[in-house]
């Protein structure tokens, strides 16, 4: 059994590096993202790894919010492994067997320089970038509300041009895409797969290249060590219903190696915002739905 957390942050205002408590609530950055379920693990790690009749780890990385390669994939890599993996992100209790898969590319595109009084004598990069950018929207349409649903994000639109009267002869595009299980042309597919798929939607004169690509992440909601947890979490009051994310986390990386993942943490609002808070009212229940977890598994036979 191994029990994940992540110590890293995304950044925040300074403000936000001084916890303030008001009633129940305790805001501050990366108290719901995932501080608090981290020291609660850490906790619950220290009292029971010693007296339990089976290995108990706990994996704390510092590289989560910027793809978790060198910290949990680093380790799996290396040898460290385990049958079943509790990860704190936050979840109010409840228990996340499914989140989306996960790719970041990046579209090229070279055009012509050319003076901008004189357009048509020039090809302009960042129209070519642009109107990619806009047939992959079209073929992935940007949900309105939340939807389980293949999501394409435009994180940069960049040239090198550094004149307003000049046609931009090169441009660039970040893209990170969330994909569901099951996605034509993402999931089960190789990065340069990945790379023609988006170029056939992007059309020609895009040079695509894939920076990284990870699999959806998914547990076995009939495993025994996932109804222990219910049932613990159920004993603390809460329902402990099934969720999916559509957040990565690093569950993924153990998916990925037939090893189930589960996330399970405190309760909470506004990770990565500016009023991110943990709901306190939910950290003993957490603490001791924990405990009754681990303690309630069977030895190594």
């Amino acid at each position: 059994m191994i029990l994940n957390g992540h110590l890293d942050v995304v950044p925040g205002t300074p403000e936000q590096f001084t916890a303030r408590r008001e009633g129940e609530r305790l805001y501050g950055r990366g108290t719901q993202d995932m501080k608090v379920s981290a020291l609660v693990m850490a906790y619950v790690f220290a009292e029971l790894a010693p007296v339990l009749p089976y290995p108990l780890a706990l994996q704390l990385v510092t590289d989560e919010e910027v793809g978790g390669r060198n910290g949990t994939l680093h380790q799996l890599e290396q040898g460290v492994t385990g049958q079943f993996v509790v990860i704190g992100e936050q979840s109010g209790l409840e228990i996340v067997t499914d989140s989306k898969g996960i790719l970041q590319a990046r579209l090229a595109a070279t055009g012509r320089a050319a003076h901008s009084a004189y357009p048509w004598q020039g090809d302009n990069a960042l129209l070519t970038i642009m109107e990619a950018v806009r047939a992959l929207h079209q073929a992935y349409p940007l949900p309105q509300t939340e939807a389980w649903a293949t999501t394409v994000n435009l994180a940069r639109l960049d040239t090198p041009n550094s004149a307003f009267n000049q046609v931009p002869a090169s441009a660039e595009a970040w893209l990170d895409i969330r994909f569901p299980p099951g996605e034509p042309g993402f999931d089960g597919r190789t990065a340069e797969q990945i790379a023609a798929h988006l170029g056939d939607i992007c059309g020609p004169g895009i040079t695509v290249t894939v920076e990284h690509a990870d699999a959806p992440h998914h547990a076995d909601r009939a495993r025994p060590e996932v109804a222990a947890l219910r049932h613990a979490a159920q004993a603390q009051g809460f329902p402990a219903g099934f969720l999916r994310k559509h957040g990565a986390a690093d569950g993924r990386f153990y998916s990925q190696r037939g090893i189930d993942a589960v996330i399970f943490g405190i309760g909470g609002a506004g990770l990565h915002g500016p009023d991110e808070y943990a709901d306190l009212t939910t950290v003993m229940p957490y603490y001791r739905a924990l405990r009754e977890l681990l303690q309630g598994l069977p030895g190594r036979p």
